[in-house]
């Protein structure tokens, strides 16, 4: 299975380098991998329908037990055989649709390439995280094949609304697997759906799974997005938005459904949503004047169906989901390659402008009658027979709350559903023609064998699966087990009998016969709603007018937290580093330690209070640097009263050190500096300090705590017993900074070299322009005897008068 994925990863990626040399020929080559795929599907189908999941793990870090686990079981191979197979006639009937060699032909090839490897990765994975990942790689690469003519605002419009939506679902729903994962105890689907784990956070997480995957199967509200892809090329809106991409969320749904749908809100989410979905579809697809866009919205309407039937977590529901996997998978992308052909003879897709083809257009006409009457759910086709299981299901077995509500939207869903696909028919036979108008489509060249032969490979299953319903028998049986091991599925048949299912399939049919012979009033009557309703926003427009908001938002955000202030960013982030972590470690303190063990701990504590003070309140820098100093050494004194004097040592050398470089920098600045803006300083600097300061006090707690109940031996104990066998060493701080920190201490003393190195040249460049400055030597030596770093105009930095060195801000201050 790994080596599946790489092969489209590779394919996909040569395709993209070699560019527009390959033209069309990229999609010979791009049919290789799916392919490959169905070739090794039929292979191994034998022992997956069987029970046995084949399975693959790649480890990634063996430490941290991060590896990418691969399972293919009934319900993986269903989705598998709709990727590869319908990818691979996709590719075919590509060979034909781009009939010249135009830009970005080839990169279009490539990308649906490693888009079918993605969607692979999707079905195969086992682990939370990769599924996300490649879930991810799918709307990264469905971004780049909708929006593959960069030159057309509209395709780069509705790419980036496809990618909003589907990238902020999927980051949704990347916090609700976390969550169940975490709860859960394992990242791994297959041990979540054996044991899944329960309570609160296991609810919202399972939420939040549910917003990713109504974002990625265009569920109401988030189903904008899927008319606008329509902008893409056909074999794109054939092989993403009806046989594969659109279908993940349903099949993230199924998986997780048998075991969380009495959970929380998931089952009335899922009604809801899918309901609303399937009649909102239904409803807007029965208005439209382009082929393409009736099937977007007869898809938005389907894909509510399918949660309808896959999201309840009843077994026998969830296999007419199955079936009904297969036959959308099959109807519909032949249905999108007949737009596809219709449009390239007859240059357009409106129904009002087509009057009919010639008889050398037989083929594809029946084409689309067969696959719109699967779609209608005619019998004896396989859109009929998934219809008739799930209300069957939903008459048999729909015991819970909301069952009886979701039936009826079913049916009225339905009628429009006949309704639309006899509009689809009608369409392509011109019965919408203006005859009045030029005759576009008899003048149209009849299509190549090779264009419509894809379209009648599908057509056949449909007609073959639906016939002979027992060829699928085993196959969906083995899914449903799949998807719930406790499942008893009942047998595919075309004739269920006289039952309460065939009575609402009459009802299906007649309502949607006489809504397609009062086509014509229909039109009137939803022209009118749309006059009164046109004040409503709809979602698409709440789209758009949230993106300009979030615009807008940024542009005055980053006008107060982007202003330009050094010292705003830095107590910005000062803040959130020491606030952040220090509530964390607040919850970790089991009580205050002793305030004083020893007096001089009290005097030193002391001083280090009352020169911080002085640091902050002295107005001369050089005393400002004193105070400073005063603290490193009372710290030091504090070392030595605990027993520590290599680091009070340590702290003696390099506070000196630091007070001898403040005092050779500090000659060449003003001795003194005042505030220009006092009170905003004070009370923001008195702000971030405390804050700081109290993080620093809660993380001295917190770690100080955290060593009292450890029963093994503690990181300072292990350090000093392997001090001296290891790292040959008595001075235990010395081992540590040398040997088991060696590469710490290296870097450390990197960075003061690389400070240092820049320091200096801040000190030769910064110089007066027009007038040499000090040599290196000098400014060791200091200024000469006659000459006061502090009242010489020659000393003031970057070259500024007097009285700008008399009012210079403090370092770090609000200039």
């Amino acid at each position: 299975m790994f080596a599946l994925l790489a092969l489209h990863l590779v394919v996909g990626v040569l395709i993209v380098v070699m560019g527009d040399t390959l033209g069309r020929r990229a999609f010979a080559l791009a049919a290789v991998a799916p392919l490959a795929t169905v070739i090794w599907a039929v292979v191994v189908a034998g022992g997956v329908i069987d029970g046995e999941p084949r399975t693959e793990q790649f480890t990634w870090v063996s430490g941290l037990d991060l590896a990418i686990d691969l399972r293919l079981d009934a319900f993986g191979l269903v989705m598998v055989a709709l990727i590869s197979g319908i990818g691979l006639l996709i590719c075919v009937y590509s060979l034909e649709y781009f009939g010249g060699d135009t830009a970005g032909t080839a990169r279009l090839a490539g990308v649906m390439t490693i888009f079918a490897g993605s969607m692979l990765g999707v079905v195969l994975s086992d682990q939370l995280i990769a599924l996300f990942i490649f879930w991810e790689l799918t709307s990264v690469t469905s971004f780049l094949l909708i929006g593959n003519d960069d030159t057309n605002p509209r395709a780069r419009a509705s790419a980036l609304q496809a990618l909003m939506i589907t990238g902020l679902g999927g980051l949704t729903m990347l916090a609700g697997l976390i969550l169940i994962g975490q709860a859960g105890g394992t990242y791994r689907l297959s041990e979540l759906l054996a044991d899944p784990p329960s309570g609160n956070l296991v609810d919202v997480g399972l939420v939040l799974v549910l917003v990713g995957a109504f974002t990625k199967s265009a569920q109401v509200p988030f189903s904008s997005w899927l008319p606008g892809a329509m902008v893409a090329p056909t074999p794109v809106s054939a092989y993403l938005h009806s046989a594969t991409m659109v279908k993940a969320g349903v099949y993230l749904v199924a998986r997780f459904a048998p075991m969380f749908a009495v959970e929380g809100a998931w089952r009335p989410l899922v009604l809801a949503v899918g309901a609303t979905t399937m009649f909102v579809g239904g409803y807007r697809a029965l208005r439209q004047h382009d082929l393409k866009l009736l099937l977007a919205y007869g898809t938005v309407s389907q894909l509510g169906f399918m949660m309808l039937l896959l999201g309840t977590g009843n077994d026998h529901i969830a296999e007419a989901g199955v079936i009904l996997l297969i036959a959308h998978g099959c109807f519909k992308a032949a249905l999108f390659m007949v737009v596809g052909i219709v449009d390239h003879g007859a240059g357009t897709r409106d129904i009002r402008e087509l009057h009919g083809f010639g008889p050398s257009w037989r083929s594809v006409q029946v084409v689309a009658v067969i696959s719109a009457a699967s779609m209608a759910g005619l019998p004896p086709l396989l859109g009929f027979i998934a219809k008739e299981k799930g209300l069957d299901g939903y008459l048999e077995y729909g015991d819970f709350g909301g069952a009886t509500a979701t039936l009826v939207v079913i049916v009225v869903a339905s009628i429009l559903t006949f309704a639309y696909s006899a509009r689809f028919v009608l369409g392509v036979l011109g019965a919408f023609g203006d005859r009045d108008q030029a005759d576009v489509s008899h003048a149209a060249h009849a299509p190549s064998v090779l264009f419509v032969a894809p379209a009648i490979v599908l057509t056949a299953c449909t007609v073959v699966f639906g016939v002979a319903p027992a060829l699928l028998d085993a196959l969906v049986e083995a899914a449903t087990i799949a998807l719930e091991p406790g499942a008893d599925p009942s047998p595919i048949e075309l004739w269920g009998g006289v039952n309460g299912a065939l009575a609402l399939s009459l009802v299906v049919i007649a309502g949607g016969v006489v809504l397609t012979l009062l086509r014509s009033q229909v039109e009137g009557a939803q022209r009118r709603t749309y006059d009164v309703l046109r004040p409503v926003p709809a979602s698409e427009q709440f789209f758009w007018a949230g993106l300009r908001w979030v615009g807008i938002v940024a542009r005055r955000t980053t006008a107060i937290v982007q202003n330009g202030s050094l010292p705003i960013y830095l107590s910005v982030i000062v803040i959130v580093v020491a606030g952040v972590p220090a509530v964390a470690f607040a919850g970790e303190i089991d009580g205050l330690p002793e305030w004083v063990e020893e007096p001089i701990h009290l005097a030193l504590v002391g001083v280090m209070v009352i020169a911080g003070l002085g640091a902050v309140l002295v107005r001369r820098r050089m005393a400002a640097a004193l105070m400073l100093s005063a603290i490193g050494y009372a710290m030091a004194g504090l070392y030595v009263s605990r027993g520590a004097p290599d680091l009070a040592l340590t702290q003696f050398a390099i506070e000196t050190l630091a007070t001898v470089l403040f005092v050779l920098v500090l000659r060449f600045l003003p001795r003194t500096w005042v505030h220009r803006r006092a009170v905003f300083a004070h009370t923001g600097r008195v702000i971030v300090a405390t804050i700081v300061g109290a993080a620093v006090f809660v993380f001295a707690l917190a770690s100080t705590d955290a060593r009292v109940d450890v029963v093994e031996p503690s990181m300072s104990e292990a350090q000093i017993e392997a001090s001296y066998p290891e790292g040959h060493g008595k001075n235990v701080v010395n081992v540590i900074l040398v040997d088991f920190r060696g590469w710490d201490t290296m870097g450390e003393i990197t960075v003061l070299s690389v400070a240092a190195l820049g320091a200096v040249s801040l000190a030769l460049t910064g110089r007066r322009r027009g007038r040499p400055g000090p040599a290196f030597q000098e400014v060791l030596d200091g200024p000469p005897p006659d000459q006061d770093g502090a009242d010489a105009s020659t000393d003031v930095p970057h070259g500024g008068s007097r009285s700008d060195a008399a009012t210079d801000p403090v370092p770090g201050g609000v200039a």
